[in-house]
């Protein structure tokens, strides 16, 4: 995984050189700004791994789509999405209907002399597909994957879910088979014109980092923040 010594994405320097791609598909070939694509899955994995949800989308009973963020952890080559079994992206995500995710990393501004050249430093997936419902023991397995991933070392110790809670929730799995990467990450492109401007240019990196953390308002006396928590922001991968 990417180094996190500083931030929780990786530099935005880390991604100049682009993998070797693989074949895109017909949906998922990119016509805009094809130099900035890739469709090397070890590539969307590494961006995967760093996010905590990915923006799901899909068409309603009436043919009106819809967004909505979603918590994801990466399960071998596919994403596993949790939520409320009764909601109704859940409900149409289980039943197979055509759907996409799409996961994006801020990495910096880049302030260019001119609005038109300034852009955005980022990493971003986007996968189509059919998700499946994961049901049993492999559901429970699923949870663990989720908390592991968004909490680092609580699923070691956090109380597993009632058999009620888990038939509350729905947890469904998108094959991470059809998907596309686009990454910017070049200098200011300004134009000749306007290389002698006096006015400032260059890229701001955004940094992702964990905060303190606050005490639940009702946390007994003598409970101490666990030592893995401290760990996150120099040990997420």
């Amino acid at each position: 995984g990417a180094d996190h010594s500083s931030c929780f994405g990786a530099s935005t320097r880390d991604y100049v050189k682009m993998a070797k791609s693989a074949a895109p598909s017909s949906r998922t070939q990119v016509k805009r700004r094809p130099n900035k694509a890739s469709y090397d899955k070890d590539l969307a994995y590494s961006i995967i791994d760093q996010a905590l949800i990915a923006y799901i989308a899909i068409t309603d009973e009436t043919g009106q789509p819809y967004s909505l963020p979603v918590g994801i952890a990466r399960d071998g080559d596919r994403l596993l999405l949790h939520g409320s079994a009764a909601s109704r992206l859940f409900r149409r995500l289980i039943e197979g209907h055509p759907c996409s995710a799409t996961i994006s990393l801020l990495d910096g501004l880049v302030m260019a002399r001119s609005s038109f050249e300034s852009s955005i430093h980022y990493r971003s997936v986007v996968i189509l597909g059919r998700a499946y419902e994961v049901t049993g023991e492999e559901k429970m397995r699923a949870f663990d994957a989720i908390v592991k991933h968004l909490m680092p070392g609580r699923e070691l110790e956090v109380r597993k879910s009632t058999e009620v809670e888990a038939k509350q929730t729905a947890v469904a799995a998108l094959p991470i088979a059809e998907f596309s990467i686009k990454v910017s990450n070049l200098d200011v492109g300004d134009l000749p014109e306007d290389l002698d401007s006096p006015l400032w240019a260059g890229i701001i990196p955004i940094e992702h980092r964990f905060g303190t953390p606050i005490n639940a308002g009702d946390l007994k006396p003598g409970i101490p923040v666990p030592e893995y928590i401290a760990k996150w922001p120099n040990g997420r991968t």
